[in-house]
């Protein structure tokens, strides 16, 4: 499988660099340092350069270093890259003329579309912000089921759009009383027609996932097993989606009085939910330790990239913020094992540059340090 590698960082006015040049050696990084001191800017730089938001989900302006007076100039990432294409220069980020819009740019060049980024590059991440994830609300999860589908099946994006934005205009017309029943119905198909395609790619994200992390690709790191909590998903288990759209409709359409009372529809793609449990022993995400859910969601995101690498042909970048943080220290270890078995370069941080330390005889190291990132002593990269 061809490599896709960063060799070399630029930042430029991005949050708290001003500066940043820096040559990337290693296909693990580990960049370590107090709270603070910039190592998830480094990170979410990194995501800026695929298309998208980024693991913050950042607006154009958003990443600017704000100048003593809170001006906000133009902020920029470069990266030189190696990838299935060969070596390319990636940039992103805004300019003085157009501080709100997000430009790319390779080998000099503007893109006219950002499918010629993903040719490229692509990555995944985890963020301390997803440990909640499964002590909280549905949409959480299906917002993160959703990303994870959408990174293998583009066209996902836009049936989750053309659902919500039809079952918003039913959701208006019920709430104002204007039951015109061929308007209605015209908005219940088409809820009906893409909310069971997008169930169809959530549904077989879950099973080629499980599958995956089945095999055994993290060897002898926990197992995750996913679910998709779902009437759609259930009843694509027994029919085909043709009828299941049907019925879909014939509810959607019964529903109304009861909707238009609810403010809501009660069927749909919207009422998913993803479920996470030990593959192992069955305990649900949300009856598990710190640790336990931890390690979870690693699994998910790291067995996630692999498969990406199956379906693009190469390795997308692992972005891990802060994974091996609630980690003991036997289920650490099993964690650097099964990253430097991947053929992905992946990016570790953590504040405290020892847990790191049996990954040193393989791995680049960096301390951070507010405005500095210098080779951190003892790592075999330099």
């Amino acid at each position: 499988m061809p490599a896709l590698r960063l060799t070399a960082l630029r930042l430029t006015a991005f949050r708290s660099w001003a500066a940043l040049d820096v040559p990337l050696l290693g296909q693990i990084v580990v960049i370590a340092g107090p709270n603070g001191a910039g190592k998830t800017n480094l990170l979410e730089a990194i995501s800026l350069l695929t298309p998208g938001r980024g693991l913050r989900g950042a607006k154009p302006g958003d990443p600017a270093r704000r100048d003593a007076q809170g001006r906000a100039p133009a902020w920029g990432v470069v990266a030189s890259v190696l990838g299935p294409r060969g070596a390319v220069e990636i940039a992103t980020g805004t300019t003085p003329e157009a501080p709100d819009r997000r430009v790319f740019r390779i080998d000099g060049t503007p893109v006219r579309t950002q499918a010629e980024v993903s040719a490229h590059i692509a990555a995944v991440w985890l963020t301390p912000q997803m440990d909640a994830l499964f002590q909280e609300t549905a949409s959480g999860r299906r917002a993160f089921l959703d990303r994870l589908t959408w990174a293998l099946e583009p066209h996902h994006a836009r049936e989750i759009g053309a659902h919500d934005n039809a079952m918003a205009q039913r959701n208006r017309l019920l709430a104002e009383g204007r039951r015109d029943d061929r308007w209605l119905a015209a908005l219940e198909d088409a809820m009906a027609r893409h909310g069971v395609a997008a169930t169809a790619s959530r549904r077989s994200l879950v099973a080629r996932l499980n599958a995956l992390l089945q095999a055994g690709v993290l060897g002898d790191f926990p197992r995750a097993r996913l679910g998709l909590s779902c009437p759609i998903a259930a009843a694509l288990d027994e029919a085909p989606a043709l009828a299941v759209e049907d019925r879909l409709r014939e509810t959607l359409a019964a529903g109304r009085t009861v909707d238009a009372a609810a403010g809501g529809a009660r069927a749909g793609a919207h009422k998913a939910d993803l479920t996470l449990a030990q593959a192992d022993t069955g305990l649900p995400a949300d009856q598990c330790s710190t640790g336990e859910r931890k390690a979870l969601l690693v699994a998910t995101v790291v067995g996630h990239a692999g498969l990406i690498a199956a379906a693009r042909g190469f390795a997308p970048l692992l972005l891990l913020d802060e994974a091996a943080v609630h980690l003991d220290e036997r289920r650490r270890e099993a964690l650097f094992a099964a990253l430097s078995a991947l053929p992905a370069q992946v990016f570790l941080t953590g504040t405290d540059l020892d847990i790191f330390g049996t990954l040193a005889p393989r791995a680049q190291g960096f301390v951070a340090s507010p405005g500095d990132l210098a080779p951190a002593p003892g790592f075999a990269v330099a």
